[in-house]
């Protein structure tokens, strides 16, 4: 995934399925909280102190560091606060509804007081701020006055008219029209957002009241809350494929490099992930981790998520709030089982589990699982001249990771008598395969059994924090301290740092993140990955292979079209929509069965290409 800022995205909603992401823009507190307050609203169960502190304190994705509590009235504040009390969810939605429909009535109140000044525009856009808050639910609910509203707010701006470009194209203020589309903004939003009375909201929305009422049956797109980051981290993981390390080209391996367009693709998944652009390669950047990934109310901290939680799937909520941290898949055909805990022995058993059960996707065909798998077993490890191919320290370590290489072969009392390395085995990838209770975690219930979980690799983790199956410690250091601590280790300082320098030279690997310089920009390397994902139709068309031609088209024809917005090399852009139109014309020949029309697009889109590519940047 890649991605792309923009001050004008009123949410994560792509309108097709994007792997490309659309940052949002930020949010006035108040409505910061209000969508806080809808997302983590319907999570089941609710997570109440989280959405109490969306409105008690600052929020990340807000415009400003301020309480939203704070800039309530005295009666709107007891109305929140007694339904946090009660943790009555309709009441909280009453509530916190009401404070954004007022909090818009006061604003243009107070331009309207102000015409004439500076001081009005500003009001207005404080009002519109808050309106942004409702808007998606009236769009997607109510189009026509969706359209009606947006012409009200163009006229409420125009009607405070303007000092023109030194004293050239001055306006004057103009009440009536001011007042004029005030009514209009207000009636509706009084009628859908402050009604006497609120229906019983099953699931709670920005949808207006007048279309709960009818009955309607309402497409709401998918958002995610303010303070998510689903983009890719600043610093992107560098690849390691064994194929390419070897000379190959992907385009050779059809299969590979279908499955790689899978990994990148949201089409493989179910509705809300495929609608936001969530994609495999959304949590595991380029085999890896994504540091930055957050989702308020799923997400513990940065880098993890609840992934049996109602948002993305409801059958498969636990009604647990037991977010786990995101694995690497950096070497993921040598660390089986799968899954934090080691529930799937085999890596298409865990793929499949991944596609339909956490993310509710379709069941794939034999052949994508196939493809997913053939593409992932390439993922290596990033080479380290710190350790041999048995997993033992070379020449290049420091003497304290030389100590603490020592250390961690050494039998404790406190580990049963084994070594660090009993579990953590060096000629097999620092791993052995098996789950163990290492107290990391609480049993279910008093006296339960407890989740045991699998023995992660340190290979590479140096580039992983947070470490745990949760995440919760942030450093390898800290790791050290809370197994000294909790397994009565008996280490001093001095062999604390040296096992910690230890890990951190097991845990290193050669340049780590891409590096991008001149026309090797983020843009040509997607253009080449969304190239090489659509010369799979050298193999895909002659198969007549409907189903999968669909989903290679759906996936690379919009990434291809949104990426142009990151290029370099601005005046070729009309170039890059013009291969993304081509790719949709061979999907669509092949939807009306004109395979011979599929085919001639196809050879087109592979001339351009050639035509194209040194302008790519």
């Amino acid at each position: 995934m890649k991605r792309i800022l923009t001050a004008l995205a009123l949410a994560l909603v792509p309108s097709l399925s994007f792997a490309t992401v659309v940052e949002q823009a930020p949010w006035a507190p108040k409505a910061a909280a209000y969508r806080l307050t809808l997302f983590m609203g319907n999570l089941n169960p609710v997570p109440w102190q989280k959405i109490e502190d969306s409105w008690e304190k600052p929020v990340d994705g807000a415009s400003a560091d301020v309480p939203a509590l704070s800039l309530l009235s005295a009666a709107e504040r007891t109305s929140l606060e007694g339904a946090f009390t009660g943790e009555d969810r309709q009441a909280l939605f009453e509530a916190a509804t009401k404070t954004i429909h007022q909090g818009i009535i006061e604003h243009l109140a107070a331009a309207d007081k102000n015409m004439g000044t500076p001081k009005a525009a500003l009001d207005v856009a404080r009002a519109q701020a808050l309106y942004r808050a409702f808007e998606d639910g009236i769009k997607a609910a109510d189009p026509k006055s969706y359209r009606a509203l947006g012409r009200a707010w163009l006229e409420i701006n125009s009607a405070l008219g303007s000092k023109g470009v030194l004293g050239t194209g001055a306006l004057k203020a103009d009440a009536g029209s001011f007042n004029s589309a005030r009514e209009t903004i207000e009636t509706y939003l009084n009628t859908n957002y402050a009604p006497d009375d609120f229906s019983d909201r099953a699931k709670l929305s920005s949808i207006p009241e007048s279309a709960i009422l009818r009955g309607d049956e309402i497409d709401l797109p998918a958002t995610l809350p303010p303070g998510s980051n689903i983009a890719d981290q600043e610093q992107l993981p560098r690849l390691i494929l064994q194929f390419e390390e070897a000379g190959e080209d992907e385009a050779n391996l059809p299969l590979v490099a279908y499955g790689d367009m899978l990994f990148d693709s949201p089409v493989i998944f179910g509705k809300p992930a495929s609608e936001l652009g969530i994609a495999c390669s959304t949590c595991h950047n380029r085999s890896d981790v994504n540091r930055d990934f957050f989702i308020p109310g799923l997400s513990h901290r940065a880098g993890g998520m609840d992934v049996d939680s109602a948002f993305f799937n409801p059958l498969f909520n636990d009604r647990s709030d037991d977010a786990l941290d995101t694995p690497s898949l950096r070497g993921i055909r040598f660390t089986a089982p799968y899954g934090r805990d080691g529930r799937e022995p085999s890596l298409r058993r865990f793929t499949r589990n991944v596609i339909v059960t956490e993310f509710a996707g379709e069941e794939p065909t034999p052949f994508q699982l196939d493809a997913l798998v053939a593409y992932m077993r390439q993922f290596d490890f990033l080479p380290n001249p710190k350790i041999d191919r048995s997993g033992r320290l070379t020449d290049g370590a420091s003497a304290s990771a030389l100590r603490g290489e020592a250390l961690f072969n050494s039998p404790f009392d406190g580990l049963n008598g084994r070594a660090c390395s009993s579990c953590h085995t060096p000629d097999r990838n620092f791993r052995d395969g098996k789950t163990y209770d290492i107290v990391s975690s609480e049993p279910p219930f008093e006296n339960g059994t407890a989740t045991p979980f699998e023995t992660p690799t340190l290979r590479n983790i140096n580039f992983t924090a947070p470490y745990m199956h949760d995440g919760s410690l942030p450093t390898l250091a800290s790791v050290v301290d809370w197994f000294n601590d909790t397994k009565s280790l008996g280490l001093d300082v001095n062999q604390r740092a040296d096992l910690t320098a230890y890990l951190e030279a097991v845990g290193d690997g050669e340049e780590p993140y891409q590096v991008f310089q001149g026309k090797e920009s983020t843009f040509r390397l997607a253009f080449e990955e969304l190239t090489t994902f659509a010369s799979t139709l050298n193999t895909l068309l002659p198969a007549r292979d409907t189903k999968n031609i669909a989903i290679l088209v759906d996936t690379v024809a919009p990434d291809l079209a949104a990426d142009a917005g990151t290029m370099s090399n601005l005046s070729a852009r009309p170039q890059v929509y013009q291969l993304a139109s081509t790719l949709r014309a061979v999907g669509d020949a092949v939807a009306a069965g004109e395979w011979q029309v599929a085919e001639t697009k196809w050879q087109e889109f592979k001339s351009l290409q050639d035509q194209y590519d040194a302008r790519m940047f």
